[in-house]
């Protein structure tokens, strides 16, 4: 069984989203993306954040966090040709941070049904069970996958 995410239209998300507190943003041309790079920036937005915004960051929340950017951009990099790109947005009220890839392919990712015989096609449902929401949206020569995850204590 496949669950499709939630969509969202172009820009929707955009429109009804306060502005960021503090926002991070890396694009890499193809090959040049690397997991290990994608995650020291969530770790140093972390720091930077907890140290300028005065944000606690619980250490679950941070795992949380370096999870869904692995997962995330391991995906674009696995089934994208070309450059990606990654966001980090802290929300305006310091509680969540925003995760957004993006990458080249049109193709929406699905989220399978947990099965523990499935070989692969796990990443995403972990995505989803460390997230407080989950979107994909297409774009103009690609799409985008964004995530939140909560900072504080739940």
């Amino acid at each position: 069984m496949i669950i499709q995410l939630g969509q969202q239209a172009p820009g929707e998300r955009e429109r009804s989203r306060p502005a960021a507190a503090l926002r991070y943003g890396a694009t890499w041309v193809t090959g040049a993306a690397r997991t290990a790079d994608a995650r020291r920036a969530v770790h140093a937005f972390l720091k930077r954040a907890a140290r300028t915004a005065h944000t606690h960051i619980t250490r679950r929340a941070e795992q949380d966090a370096l999870l869904v950017v692995s997962e995330l951009v391991t995906n674009a990099l696995r089934h994208a040709p070309g450059p990606c790109g990654l966001v980090l947005e802290l929300s305006a009220d310091n509680a969540r941070l925003g995760i957004s890839v993006w990458d080249t392919s049109p193709a929406l990712p699905r989220l399978y049904e947990r099965d523990g015989a499935r070989v692969g096609g796990h990443g995403l449902y972990l995505v989803h069970a460390c997230s407080r929401a989950l979107t994909a949206t297409a774009r103009p020569g690609g799409k985008q996958i964004s995530a939140e995850v909560a900072l504080g204590s739940a």
